[in-house]
């Protein structure tokens, strides 16, 4: 049985007098009263009622707002918080779109999708989409749907007849036999909008997923007859859009392209699926088409740039949060430091993950339902394990109600963990982000935020799935032993006083555009007409493709013609080259898959991995087969890759003087090379042992910003320490630069040189970490003064005497954090800042 909840959850945390002293600051959320307006008079009549059962009343200001404008055929982004009803603001024009004529025969899910897309009805009964719909809706042992936390309940018997088959014909007819395009970024989210849309029971709307997960005898009814279709731009880009000819029934009637979670399509990833929008509206233009977009988002700065920028179209932004919001608290927590030393004699703080994984079973053992967002798969498990390692001494039997969700797992592992979350089966549960981006999930009372997520609006984000129902919520950012972080749980105002930043993606990309282009020349030959859509860079890269052999120039246009597929030429979610698979040595047992560019520092020869709360350790990491083999082991340490960096510089593309020093912008070749791991206690953080690697290096072509300081500059500081100044610098300004581009420091990276032969200076480079550049360098160059202005802070303020992990140690570092000089690096960046 769980624990009763006895005390508030913060109260619970503070429990044990010597935690008081982590908390530096407390900030209380205020309620907020919502503001409501009338239903807009084209909304379907079925919708409404089954709505207006559900309880909701009324829609809020903002959704009809928004609602208002797509009906209306204008694009729209409505960026406002967490749980405050963006679904409805797209579901109210989509199912418009799509709510036809009801004397329109609706063609039946094939049974067994209908059993398993909608999970509620057990396999053998056999029943049809209806039949499974309403078992869902009545059985109390089955998953409740909702709408924007709402339950909804199964329409009766006799709402299909009479008045509601009235009204519609009424409002109904002249609609439109329409279809919407539903996006998100993971399967987890469109399938919990798929249990929210088939949980409002309109009988003329026939939704249904598309994805790697959905059954290939499946797939053909999808095309054909569904008019609600969920997927996620891997599938548009991979599937979709190259067999555009099987979807033209569906292209041709496309009225509405909804794109959620708006705000995670930035950096690389974003600037694939921009050009991939653009090839989607290229194709829907071919059947006659002009789908209005809806984009919904976390608060975001400047969200209608950043939609215009993502869609090519010129799109107006809904902002005004009207919804209501109950009481939060939110604590900033920063761990203890201890009695360890870390390299160079450094003091090391308590790791978050394992304070994390304390604070995680405090709260299970109270019934307090916590969500515990870690920023890596890793960190997911290990603060999973942890949590249940402390519940078997304090409770053994809640042991069982804790676990990890990450991407990598199997599909029906995540779809099971998602339904005990929602039955409260499941009390604690540690998760990558894979869980922030919308599945609902109401009712939870607290989220753990291990460590900064990397922008202000995935914290709001992650912070909002607490408190979902209206309830009070307590949230709790964790710090690491990092510099962005200890610099943000002594700095509040930074978090609770700025804006969210804006979302930073790059279409132009020539390494992001060049396949695309590739692609859409396969769906449909380019042609002068098409420049326009796919950017100003276009007419230059197509010259380089034919030359490369990628396309061929005729009269008509640009045609591909080679054989493979073009679409294996993106890989949209940035990894690049082809998934390491993990499989147990002894049993052949596939436990999950690794990006190939991330395998070098994941799962290299020694490497700890962690599955489940299971631990292996790699034996064998085969990049020819891409293969990593594990064995079964409980180490009671971590390991993390070291790497060493080299940097030439291509071409500056802009520069800024300040004063005798000067910033500079522009493009850089990086070559790096993993050549060693180390091993930490997990509980301490205290490092063990390092071993050697050999590793193949890997060259990237990317974008950076970097400062210079004149050689008369230098000559004036004296006998300072150049070299460990400089390090100190790039990896405290790496460490910042999240603060003020919409990317975390694994991102990024730097290197420092007391004489650059590129320069002949001294010179600090930070670069993009992605192929051709992802735009975090460009906003460090635009916003350069703010950002090393608080780099220079957060050093100054680290309570440290000679430099610690928290200020400007690096856990990447592939020189072992050697040499490193704080007080040299305040020197050389109050040398360089320009007086205001």
């Amino acid at each position: 049985m769980p624990g009763q909840r006895s005390r508030a959850p913060l109260d619970r945390l503070l429990a044990d007098p010597t935690r008081r002293g982590r908390i530096t600051h407390v900030q209380q959320v205020p309620a907020r009263r919502g503001r409501r307006a009338p239903w807009p008079s084209w909304a379907p009549a079925e919708l409404v009622e089954r709505l207006t059962a559900a309880g909701v009343e009324a829609p809020w200001e903002h959704q009809v707002r928004a609602a208002e404008l797509a009906h209306a055929g204008r694009s729209v982004i409505i960026a406002t918080g967490t749980a405050s009803g963006k679904s409805l603001a797209y579901l109210l024009p989509s199912i418009a779109a799509v709510h036809t004529d009801p004397a329109v025969p609706s063609p039946r899910l094939p049974e067994a999708s209908a059993v398993s897309e909608t999970e509620a009805a057990p396999a053998a009964t056999g029943a049809g989409s209806d039949e499974a719909h309403l078992t869902a809706s009545t059985s109390p042992k089955q998953d409740a749907p909702h709408v924007d936390g709402v339950a909804v309940p199964a329409p009766r018997a006799t709402r299909a007849t009479g008045r509601s088959r009235s009204r519609t014909a009424q409002r109904g007819r002249g609609v439109g036999e329409g279809t919407v395009l539903y996006l998100s970024p993971t399967k987890a989210l469109a399938a919990d909008q798929l249990r929210a849309v088939r949980a409002l029971h309109l009988p003329r709307v026939r939704a249904a997923t598309y994805d790697g997960d959905t059954p290939w005898d499946e797939r053909g009814w999808v095309r054909q007859h569904a008019n609600y279709v969920l997927t996620n731009p891997d599938m548009l880009h991979r599937s979709i859009l190259p067999g555009h000819s099987r979807w033209s029934s569906f292209l041709r009637r496309l009225r509405y392209v909804v794109i959620d979670e708006a705000h995670g399509y930035r950096g690389v990833f974003g600037s694939h699926v921009a050009q991939i929008i653009r090839r989607l509206r290229r194709v829907c233009a071919r059947y006659g088409a002009s789908p209005t977009f809806i984009l919904a988002s976390a608060t975001t700065s400047e969200p209608a740039t950043a939609a215009t920028r993502l869609t090519g179209l010129d799109v107006v932004a809904v902002g005004d949060d009207t919804s209501p919001r109950g009481p939060a608290t939110f604590a900033l927590w920063e761990p203890p430091l201890t009695d360890l030393r870390g390299e160079q004699g450094a003091p090391v703080r308590r790791t978050a993950t394992a304070e994390a994984a304390d604070l995680l079973a405090d709260l299970v053992v109270e019934d307090v339902q916590t969500l515990a967002f870690v920023r890596s798969r890793r960190g997911a498990e290990s603060v999973a394990l942890g949590a249940k390692r402390a519940l078997e001494e304090a409770a053994p039997e809640l042991t069982g109600r804790v676990a990890a969700y990450r991407a990598g797992y199997l599909p029906e592992e995540r779809r099971a963990l998602e339904r005990s979350l929602r039955s409260r089966e499941l009390v604690g549960l540690a998760s990558t982000n894979a869980l922030e981006l919308g599945v609902d999930v109401s009712g939870l009372d607290a989220v753990l935020v291990c460590g900064w997520p990397g922008t202000r609006a995935s914290l709001w984000q992650q912070a909002g799935r607490a408190g979902r129902s209206g309830q009070a919520a307590l949230a709790v950012l964790v710090a690491r032993d990092d510099p962005l972080d200890t610099y943000l749980v002594h700095h509040p105002e930074a978090i609770f006083g700025t804006p969210v930043e804006a979302t930073v993606l790059d279409p132009d990309n020539p390494y992001v555009l060049g396949p695309h282009l590739c692609a859409a020349a396969a769906e449909i030959p380019l042609t002068d007409a098409d420049l326009d859509l796919f950017g100003p860079t276009t007419a230059d890269l197509l010259p380089d493709l034919v030359r490369r052999g990628m396309l061929r120039r005729r009269p008509a246009g640009w045609f591909w013609t080679r054989r493979d597929n073009p679409a294996d030429l993106a890989d949209i979610r940035g990894a690049g080259g082809t998934p390491v698979q993990v499989v147990e040595l002894a049993t052949g047992r596939l436990l999950g898959t690794v990006d190939e560019s991330s395998a070098h520092t994941t799962v290299h020869d020694g490497a700890v991995y962690l599955h489940q709360g299971e631990s292996f350790v790699v034996q064998t990491l085969d990049l020819d087969d891409s293969v990593a083999l594990v064995e079964a082991a409980d180490p009671d340490y971590s390991t993390t890759a070291r790497d060493v960096t080299d940097i030439r510089i291509v071409e500056e593309l802009r520069s800024t003087p300040w004063g005798e020093a000067r910033l500079h912008y522009g493009t850089v070749e990086v070559t790096h090379q993993v050549v060693a791991y180390q091993m930490r206690r997990l509980q301490t953080g205290e490092m063990i042992g390092e071993k050697p690697l050999d590793l193949p290096p890997r060259t990237l072509r990317t974008r950076a910003v970097w400062w210079t300081l004149s050689a008369d500059q230098v000559d004036a500081l004296g006998d300072l320490d150049l070299a460990g100044a400089a390090h100190a610098a790039e990896h405290a300004s790496i460490g910042l630069l999240p603060l003020f581009a919409t990317c975390d420091r694994w991102d990024i990276g730097g290197v420092s040189t007391a004489v650059h032969p590129d320069t002949g200076l001294l010179t600090v480079f930070v670069y993009d970490g992605h192929e051709g550049g992802a735009g975090f360098a460009e906003r460090g160059y635009r916003d350069a003064r703010a950002w090393l202005t608080a780099t220079r802070d957060a050093i100054a303020s680290c309570e440290c005497d000679s430099g610690c992990p928290s200020c400007i140690q690096s856990p990447k570092c592939g020189n072992g954090n050697d040499p490193l000089d704080k007080q040299g690096a305040l020197t050389l960046l109050a040398e360089l800042l320009p007086t205001p």
